[in-house]
Parts: structure tokens; C-alpha cells; sequence
């Protein structure tokens, strides 16, 4: 029997366009039929980048093309695309059509290849896999065909890391969080390729990836195969920390496990963590008698719809510096089932006094009704999309959009990793509780 999933939180396979999209000077080409792109920058696109959204050359295949084939067509949007859009690099991206035919995309673009261009393709057929998925193909695409191209055999640049983490567009506040991050372990002496954003060195970053002497996974389950892959390629060694670290505690808690790792001085390592420590907490004890004043109005719990990174590294903070308590989380990435065990391991433990309930779910209508059903008897908070904006007002909760679609805001350069990113969740909470004051 079918059944129909309401408001999924993820894209299909050809979602990676946002991934290339990140990539400073970076264009997509697709080969894929129309209106594919236009349906997922509107879920999960929220501005178009150097060369993302309308601007995406794209074959937009027709049923002459599944009867006769594209690669002919697919050479004159490549050709087009060189001529028009002056970019640093090209990847050609397949869409269902194409993979169910069997264009030899990987033909046609190594014909450019041949001829020193810098295109790379991904077969991203939108039935193979969800975007988490596929952008570990488009990354290791990237590396395969591009990067290992300007490899230096042996070459190693000490304390320089890849870091792989959020992926782009699908967390909505990736570029805050990345930043972040590359400021933090800047702080404690590493050289950071965080490769996509502003804060990244474009496509000439990329080229140093072979050059890292360790890889940071950053994440519950994406990316992972990234860093296996470069592990098995280049024999760098790789580091996973299984959530995004948010406030005080965790962040000082990954920076140290890190700088175990990669050897970092610990002496400077402590010196970074002091200082931000003393700015974090100096900003919570300065508003305590606030807090103190409306310890009644802000949320007694809260319900996660969010991928597993985030909703781990929330749990954690919400209830560990914050003092709300976890109701059910709820994890909507698809995350692959062998994973699935550590992340409950994670929520088992999320503190010394306390487990969450976790359940892994993909289908969000059927997770609004559950929690319609229970009863709200104090207020709560909902961490989510906009999507639970009218469950939210049904029920009484307060909502902080985690997740795409965000639909109503807007978001340049927030992020909510980092000991920045736990006092802008504070700001955030409360914001929420003083507008019902009005």
C-alpha cells in the first residue's frame, strides 16, 4: 500500500545543486527535466548565491531527449555555460531523466576535461538518495576529478583541517555555523579549510584538501563518508563529533577533544576556551535578573523536528545550560539505520540526570498529530520549520525555525553553532516570550 509523506524536510538527490551552489565562483549544470531545480530553491534556497536559483543552466529534457538522448544537448548548455557564466568551477549534475535513460554524462564531460577545463560531473538522479546522500557524492566528485588533479605527493602543511559539517542550504544558517566554527578552532591554532561560504577561500582552498593533516566531521552522520574517503585516498586521519556543539559547555568540550586529537597546543587551547568562557557566561550573568524575573514565562519543554546533528547539540544545551526539559525529539533526515543506534546512545545520555525520548521519523504530519495529542498544561517549545507555525499558535508553543523551509525569516549570516551561536538561541527564546508581553 502507499503512502504519502507530508511535508518532508529534505530534498531529492538533485538537492547537491546547493552544495555547488556554496562553493564560492561554483556553478551547477544540470541535466535533468524542467522545473526540477526551480522545486528544490524553493525549499531549500533561500537566495541564489554567485550562480545558484534561476541563474543554473540547465538542459530542461524533453521527451525527444528520453527517446533519442541529450548528450547532444547537454554539450550545447556546457558550451553555453563556459561562454556566459565566468566561474571557477562547473559540475554537471544528472537528474531522474538522464539516469533512466543512460546518457554517458561522464563521456560527455571528460570530453571537456580532456581539454583542461575545470568541469566535473555527479550522477544526483533524484530517485537514488535524498540530498544528505548526494552531497557526499558531489563532494567526493569534486575531489576525485578536480582536486586530485593538484595533489603534491607527500605534501602535508602542519595544523592545517578539512572540516565537513552542516550541509549548505539544507541547514538554513550554514554559513553562521561555519564561520563559527572556523573561528573557534582558528582560536586554537588550527588552519581551517571550511571550503563553502564567505568565510572560505573559494575554489583554490579546495586544491589543499590533499595538503590537511586531519579531517573534522562535524555532524551525526553526513559527511562521514567524506572523510572515509580521504582517509582510504590520501591517508589523512579523521576526527568525528557526532552533533554541532552550541553554548558554553559543548563547544569547550569539542575544542578540547579536538585539540586532543590534532595534537593542538594545550596551553593556547585553554587560553581560547578561558577567554570565551569568560565572554559567554559575563553576557547570561549580566541579564540573570531578567531571566530570573520571567523564569516562568519561557517554556517548561520542547519537541525537536530537526536532522540529528542539530537536535542532539540543542538537547544538550537547551537542557544542560538552559534548564528545559526535552519532551519527544524528533529526527527527520532519513538518517541510515546505521547510525541510528549512536544517536540514541547520544539522547540516553543527553545528562547525568536525564534521557529523551528519540524517534526517527520522516513524515511530519503524522508528527504534529502526536504531539496535538499530548497535553500542553505548560507552555512549550517547538524547534522546527515554518511549517509548525499553525502548531505552534494551536497549541500554545513558542517556535524557533531550525529547519527548512524557514519561510519567515531571513537569514544572512546567523548561526547557532559555537559560543556565539548558544547566546543568539538565548536572544532567540526570549524574543519569543517577551512578544506575547505586548
Amino acid at each position: 500500500m502507499s503512502k504519502y509523506i507530508e511535508q518532508p524536510r529534505y530534498s531529492c538527490a538533485l538537492g547537491a545543486q546547493q552544495s555547488v551552489v556554496a562553493i564560492k565562483r561554483a556553478v551547477p549544470i544540470l541535466h535533468a527535466g524542467p522545473g526540477c531545480s526551480g522545486k528544490i530553491s524553493s525549499l531549500i534556497g533561500q537566495g541564489e548565491g554567485y550562480a545558484g536559483g534561476n541563474t543554473i543552466p540547465c538542459t530542461n529534457a524533453s521527451e525527444a531527449d528520453i527517446v533519442y538522448g541529450g548528450e547532444g544537448k547537454l554539450r550545447t548548455v556546457i558550451d553555453g555555460a563556459f561562454q556566459v557564466i565566468d566561474a571557477d568551477l562547473y559540475v554537471v549534475l544528472t537528474g531522474c531523466t538522464s539516469d533512466i535513460v543512460g546518457d554517458d554524462v561522464g563521456s560527455v564531460t571528460g570530453e571537456y576535461q580532456e581539454q583542461g577545463k575545470p568541469i566535473v560531473y555527479a550522477e544526483t538522479g533524484g530517485f537514488k538518495s535524498n540530498n544528505y546522500v548526494s552531497h557526499e557524492v558531489v563532494i567526493k566528485a569534486i575531489i576525485d576529478q578536480y582536486v586530485d588533479c593538484y595533489k603534491q605527493a607527500g605534501k602535508k602543511t602542519k595544523g592545517l583541517v578539512n572540516v565537513f559539517s552542516t550541509i549548505p542550504y539544507q541547514d538554513p544558517y550554514w554559513n553562521g555555523n561555519l564561520e563559527e566554527l572556523k573561528r573557534i578552532l582558528s582560536g586554537i591554532g588550527l588552519t581551517v579549510n571550511i571550503l563553502f561560504g564567505a568565510d572560505s577561500g573559494g575554489v583554490e582552498e579546495w586544491k589543499t584538501i590533499p595538503e590537511a593533516e586531519f579531517n573534522l566531521v562535524v555532524s551525526a552522520w553526513a559527511g562521514l563518508g567524506i572523510a572515509k574517503h580521504l582517509e582510504e585516498k590520501y591517508g589523512t586521519p579523521y576526527f568525528h563529533f557526532p552533533y554541532l556543539p552550541v553554548g558554553g559547555l559543548e563547544t569547550s568540550k569539542f575544542l578540547r577533544q579536538v585539540a586532543e586529537f590534532t595534537g593542538a597546543d594545550k596551553e593556547k587551547t585553554e587560553a581560547f576556551i578561558w577567554s570565551e568562557e569568560e565572554k559567554f557566561y559575563m553576557h547570561i550573568e549580566r541579564t540573570a535578573d531578567f531571566m530570573l524575573e520571567f523564569r516562568y514565562g519561557i517554556p517548561r519543554r520542547f519537541y525537536s523536528l530537526l536532522d540529528a546533528s542539530y537536535a542532539i547539540g540543542f538537547a544538550k544545551y537547551l537542557l544542560n545550560e538552559l534548564g528545559i526539559i526535552p519532551a519527544r525529539q524528533y529526527i527527520i533526515d532519513d538518517t541510515p539505520e546505521e547510525f541510528q543506534e549512536a544517536i540514541r546512545e547520544q539522547f540516553h545520555r543527553i545528562s547525568d540526570q536525564r534521557s529523551a525520548e528519540v524517534r526517527f521519523i520522516v513524515d511530519a504530519g503524522a508528527i504534529q498529530q502526536e504531539i496535538r495529542q499530548d497535553a500542553h498544561k505548560h507552555r512549550s517549545l517547538i524547534l522546527g520549520s515554518g511549517w509548525e507555525r499553525d502548531l505552534a499558535k494551536e497549541i500554545g508553543a513558542d517556535l524557533l525555525i531550525l529547519s527548512v523551509p524557514v519561510s519567515y525569516r531571513l537569514v544572512l549570516n546567523c548561526g547557532y553553532t559555537g559560543y556565539r551561536g548558544g547566546l543568539r538561541v538565548i536572544e532567540d527564546i526570549y524574543d519569543r516570550v517577551l512578544d506575547t508581553y505586548r
